[in-house]
């Protein structure tokens, strides 16, 4: 592999006006058709084959207008009046919404008999002109915006619903550019001039703006989660800076020892190149795997993930040594400070003096890191997920305050209707049981009211409204859904929001562990073809597994317990998504896999070299400890930053993704690793004879520069 990254990198370098030219070319070709044939976003959390989807299945194909978007105008009295009495008000407010676009049709709520018991609180059903999916986030906004912007005397007026919930917009709050910003920071540290610092930030922004144009464009052919673009946009910044850093950090490495520019880059692309390649893969394969799970908004968010990695490596490997080539000498241009400071060979650096230190005394470093990892993690095990709904939103969106009046006229449950949908074609209830059915789901214990029935005009499909007492992300209404469910007979389905999470729920708890298997099973493997070796692999498995293990109990004490949770911006415990674990897991095991392989791949460089373990743990910490801390601290930086963002469910990604990253790069990269690799000596490249003769060869190492060669002018002020 090493031999194909350098041909593709010396090439460019060599044409970089061509290569230049294919990305402008590139970048315009698929914003046009992005422009052109690119779809909207929209969430697809049916759970393929359960009851829910079932439900909404049979509403699409018989049921046209209950398949159409659904949301609630939500009204409130205001200075002591009541609904009726602002009656000339209410239809004043209700004729502008019915003129709104994508509206078609409004309820009265006195004739629907949707007035609180006190006459204070109503609502309107508004029937949307298309499907929700069909619709896309940003009509939603329009709506909401227009709906809630609405002005009447004695009136307040909001807009809810859980489609309106769903597809809400996220106000920005310039969490992206503060990100970059430290990052930017960073890099002016690690380098010490403004143009090797600068390449990395804007290579990540060209990867990331190339993926956006064609995540839309995969949008035109497959749903793609309304949070696609976010999530795997926060990882594409954060590895396009990283991947970069580890590439320009090599090549200025081998020009500090003397080689040229064109050498030194073809050999910074064979070592560092390659492993970029290889550890991009790596997280390509672990997002794909989401896929498994077979749901649909998880499977959109895994392959925008993977083409934003994609187009992070493409930039690694192709544009990088292109401005490289065009830079030359230049990249050391714009010097942060006029002082320079001598560079020192690796064997006199801290990072050096500290491998030995480990290597000397491995037991206590890793015993102690170890605890560390496990107290950290042990908040997990009481791990509880759901799924969130428009309670859980800042308070000052439409949504959320329309969500709080519902609650306060009607009672929580009116926010977590349950849609009973009979198929009268099957056998089981026919239409002369329709009205036993619904009296039979009205004496459900948790099941508060059940509207009257509506019948399709074919008359094959039937759908009923229950109402239970408590709220959508309540684990009672989970109970009163299954209590219902038992009830009723084969041709009839539940389905709703609280319905459909519970389906998604029991899905990915059926293919989790196929999931999780089949990314563990491939990282094994890559490393094993990579370092020729089965202890590698293996503690690669457990650490990042612990690393993983550890963020997730950071999220559980911040977001479960609340500890600290209004220094994020929450009111207090917020429920911890069911989806954004799962998520967050082959991400982290992909990242986590980035800094293995970097670390790795140097110090089996060095034992390669030298054929001393100890001394190549050392060395291979040397090279390679300082661009890793770095890295992290770049990587940190961008994922924290979304902590800002006002979408719990983002905050929660940031925290998640910066808390892994950061325990993965310290405690487990820097310390766990070298010890247990001081502690295995020669075992840690054994590998059978009969099984590395029938494995192919995967090499990410090329030679490394002399022993006594001077270490890089990276990190002066922060690593010495």
């Amino acid at each position: 592999m090493e031999r194909f990254t350098r041909a593709i990198a010396l090439s460019c370098s060599r044409h970089p006006w061509r290569t230049l030219a294919a990305w402008v070319l590139t970048l315009a070709a698929v914003f046009a058709l992005a422009a052109g044939v690119g779809g909207t976003f929209t969430d697809d959390f049916s759970a393929p084959g359960s009851q829910s989807a079932r439900a909404m299945q049979l509403l699409d194909e018989n049921f046209p207008a209950a398949a159409k978007g659904k949301v609630v105008v939500v009204l409130e009295a205001e200075d002591g009046t009541t609904i009726e009495e602002d009656h000339t008000a209410v239809a004043d407010v209700l004729d502008r919404v019915r003129g709104l676009h994508n509206v078609a049709s409004v309820t009265d709520p006195v004739r629907a008999n949707t007035v609180s018991d006190d006459g204070r609180i109503a609502f309107a059903e508004v029937t949307l002109d298309v499907p929700e999916r069909e619709m896309g986030k940003p009509a939603f906004t329009v709506l909401s915006d227009a709906v809630s912007g609405l002005k009447a005397t004695d009136l307040r007026v909001e807009l809810g619903g859980d489609a309106v919930f769903l597809n809400a917009e996220e106000k920005s709050s310039g969490h992206v550019g503060i990100g970059l910003l430290v990052a930017l920071l960073v890099l002016l540290v690690v380098f010490g001039t403004a143009v090797a610092a600068v390449l990395p930030i804007g290579l990540s922004l060209v990867a990331v703006g190339a993926s956006i144009g064609g995540i839309t464009l995969m949008a035109g052919v497959m749903s793609v989660s309304v949070s696609a673009i976010p999530v795997a946009g926060l990882v594409g910044l954060g590895v396009g800076v990283d991947y970069a850093l580890f590439v320009i950090a090599r090549y200025r490495e081998h020009r500090s020892a003397g080689r040229g520019n064109q050498q030194a880059l073809a050999d910074a692309m064979s070592s560092s190149g390659t492993a970029v390649v290889f550890a991009g893969g790596t997280v390509v394969i672990a997002t794909t795997a989401l896929a498994i799970t077979g749901i649909g908004v998880l499977t959109s968010i895994g392959l925008a993930t993977s083409l934003m990695v994609l187009s992070a490596v493409a930039a690694a490997v192709t544009l990088l040594p292109a401005l490289l080539g065009l830079l030359g000498d230049r990249i050391d241009s714009g010097r942060v400070s006029r002082r320079r400071r001598p560079a020192r060979p690796l064997a006199d650096t801290a990072w050096w003096r500290f491998g030995h230190r480990v290597a000397a005394r491995p037991w206590p470093y890793l015993i102690a890191s170890v605890v560390t990892l496990l107290a950290v993690a042990a908040p997990a095990l009481a791990m509880q997920t759901s799924f969130p709904a428009a309670g859980d939103a800042p308070k000052e969106t439409t949504h959320r305050q329309a969500y709080d009046l519902l609650s306060e006229g009607f009672g929580v449950g009116i926010n977590a209707p349950l849609l009973v949908v009979a198929d009268l074609r099957a056998s089981g209830v026919d239409g002369a049981g329709v009205s036993a059915l619904a009296a039979r789901i009205g004496s459900v214990r948790g099941i508060a009211s059940v509207g009257d029935p509506t019948t399709s005009t074919d008359g094959d499909t039937v759908v009923l409204t229950a109402i239970p007492t408590t709220g959508p992300a309540d684990p009672a209404t989970s109970g009163t859904i299954d209590r219902v469910r038992q009830v009723i007979p084969g041709n009839v389905y539940v389905s709703g929001i609280t319905a459909t999470t519970d389906d998604l729920n029991a899905q990915l708890s059926r293919t989790l562990p196929l999931f999780i298997g089949a990314v563990i099973a491939v990282a094994f493997l890559l490393l094993m073809l990579v370092f020729r070796s089965i202890a590698v692999p293996l503690k690669a498995a457990v650490m990042n597994l612990l690393s993983i293990s550890a963020a997730y109990g950071v999220m559980v004490a911040v977001f479960q317990w609340g500890w600290g949770a209004r220094l994020l911006g929450l009111e207090g415990p917020t429920p911890i998504t069911s989806i954004i674990v799962v998520i967050m897991f082959p991400i982290l095991f992909g990242l986590s896999m980035d800094y293995e392989v970097f670390l790795l791949s140097r110090i089996r460089e060095e034992y390669v070299d030298t054929g001393d373990n100890t001394e190549a743990v050392a060395r291979g910490l040397a090279g390679t400890g300082r661009v890793v801390t770095s890295a992290a601290l770049i990587m940190v930086a961008v994922f924290i930053s979304f902590v800002s963002s006002p979408i719990p469910s983002m905050k929660m990604v940031g925290l998640g993704l910066a808390s892994a990253i950061l325990i993965d790069a310290t405690v487990v990269r820097m310390v766990i690793v070298p010890a247990t690799m001081a502690l295995l000596g020669r075992a840690n490249w054994w590998l059978p004879a009969w099984l590395d003769r029938i494995l192919p060869h995967l090499a990410v190492e090329s030679p490394a520069p002399p022993a006594d060669s001077p270490a890089p002018e990276v990190g002066e002020l922060v690593t010495r």
